[in-house]
């Protein structure tokens, strides 16, 4: 298998290569599900076309990714790491083009853009290091023989990432499934297949990776469907909606795969009466209106002792009041647009319903074109969806408590369990109230948009199942399958 690493070209990604194209064993080929255009939601422009893979398409790419696969998991572990290495390097090297690709297509203002190409060049460092890590362990055993367990690769493993952060909830993925010598599918969101999709094939292909072992499929439900259900895909690493979730884990367990969930949240921010109030809400204006709320970790409930409520909600809503929503390609905002009117849509008919219900919009509540204002609402009744639910958008629900009982209780009152923020000038109390309140991260005064390579992440309960990203254990438990294997000098003897 060759891995010959040729000079990389100035311009990364070329629209002429691969409009109307899927990427399947190292080549662009016509794709048979159709071509779809890429939006730039700011502006409505027609930024780029790309393919639509049909079911056919994904059994042909799973069946060249097996193939491959095996050549790839036989080649020597310094060879894998070289690949990956190359990737991180190319990340850094092309991170004003494929920021550019971020900002118009995804509508990520810019610091949060160059922020994804940081951990996806982290996240492909520390995957270099997967394949010379230890891959199992000496057992015990009570027979004379050598007792082993191997962590060996899946195989095939079928990555389908959102439209939300399309580097780093793909790349996550792919870059340690890649390096414990797997092959992957992967299928992006169709909105945000350029960001995704094609800037990753184009990477890996630039850094040596051999045909075969990243193939491209993007599409919808159906093209989610034939992945899950391919016999040669044996396990999939999905992130997205818990609803979405809920049906990919049950295909899977149909067809007798693991598959990890990263799903939604709505976390919760808790304001303890120590807690400064000016620090507190700096810290909640970035956790719930980065990339305009959409990102599964943003914060929801924002719980705020009784003493301190009405100066931070006044603060919040000023602060939300005098933030610039716009075009992020344009010049400097503070936020962009949502990802299209489905999703504006509903956020605003939670914010009308919180209000019906006896919410008080204390900012925001409007939108123009795509460009939702970043939103407050105040006392949100319990039972109003913009609480309870995720909403995916801009939108700051505040209540209050008056004990730490009371917090840890609204706080843990949810399906959902990704993370959790606490603000305390005691932060050993901080730290016991997060033990009572299920959550796969938490983090004691800092808001709970947080994220590092290294660092494991997932949620419980409507969240996910778990942590299967970040860190060397984490990856290898996720996409290595675990064999026993047992030798002795001579046969053995049984007694039949």
């Amino acid at each position: 298998m060759s891995t010959t690493i040729e000079t990389t070209r100035a311009t990364l990604i070329d629209t002429a290569e691969f409009t109307g194209r899927l990427f399947i064993d190292g080549e662009w080929v016509a794709a048979g599900g159709g071509e779809l255009a890429s939006v730039a939601p700011a502006t409505g422009e027609t930024i780029a076309t790309v393919g639509i893979a049909s079911p056919a398409d994904v059994a042909r790419a799973a069946e060249g990714a097996a193939r491959a696969q095996r050549e790839w998991a036989a080649t020597p572990h310094p060879v894998r790491a070289a690949v990956l290495r190359r990737a991180a390097q190319l990340w850094e090297e092309h991170a004003d083009e494929i920021m550019g690709w971020n900002i118009r297509e995804v509508g990520a203002i810019p610091p949060l853009a160059g922020f994804a190409l940081h951990v996806t060049a982290a996240e492909c460092y520390e995957a270099a290091q997967l394949p010379s890590a230890p891959l199992g362990s000496i057992l015990s055993s009570e027979e004379p023989r050598l007792s082993l367990a191997q962590q060996v690769p899946v195989g095939v493993v079928g990555v389908i990432s959102p439209f939300n952060v399309p580097l780093i909830l793909g790349i996550r993925a792919v870059a340690p499934a890649l390096a414990l010598g797997n092959a992957v599918l992967l299928k992006p969101d169709p909105r945000t297949v350029v960001t995704g999709g094609v800037s990753m094939v184009r990477i890996f292909e630039e850094a040596g990776l051999p045909s075969g072992l990243l193939q491209l499929v993007p599409g919808g439900a159906e093209v989610g469907e034939a992945i899950v259900a391919d016999p040669n895909v044996r396990v999939i690493a999905f992130t997205g909606s818990t609803r979405a979730g809920r049906i990919v884990g049950e295909l899977a367990g149909r067809h007798l795969k693991r598959a990890h969930l990263e799903l939604g949240g709505n976390s919760a921010f808790i304001v303890r009466e120590d807690a400064d109030v000016d620090q507190a809400v700096n810290l909640a204006t970035w956790g719930s209106y980065l990339h305009q709320g959409q990102i599964c970790m943003t914060v929801g409930r924002h719980i705020v002792h009784e003493s301190l409520y009405e100066e931070y909600v006044s603060k919040l809503a000023a602060k939300a009041d005098s933030m610039h929503v716009g075009d992020p390609a344009a010049g400097q905002v503070h936020l962009g647009p949502l990802i299209d009117e489905v999703q504006r849509d509903r956020v605003h008919t939670l914010v009308q319903d919180a209000v019906a219900q006896g919410a008080q919009l204390r900012a925001g509540g409007s939108y123009d074109g795509l460009f939702y204002r970043p939103t407050v609402l105040a006392g949100t009744p319990a039972d109003a969806a913009a609480y309870h639910e995720e909403v995916f958008g801009p939108v700051a629900s505040v209540v209050s408590y008056g004990t730490d009982d009371e917090a840890v209780e609204l706080a843990a009152s949810t399906e959902y369990g990704l993370s959790l923020g606490i603000v305390s000038r005691d932060v050993m109390t901080a730290l016991s109230m997060a033990h009572r309140i299920p959550t796969g991260i938490v983090h004691i005064n800092d808001q709970t948009v947080n994220d590092e390579a290294n660092a494991p992440f997932g949620g419980v309960g409507a969240s996910g199942t778990g942590s299967r990203h970040g860190g060397a254990q984490a990856n290898i438990d996720a996409f290595t399958e675990t064999r026993w294997i047992t030798v002795r000098r001579e046969p053995g003897q049984y007694p039949l």
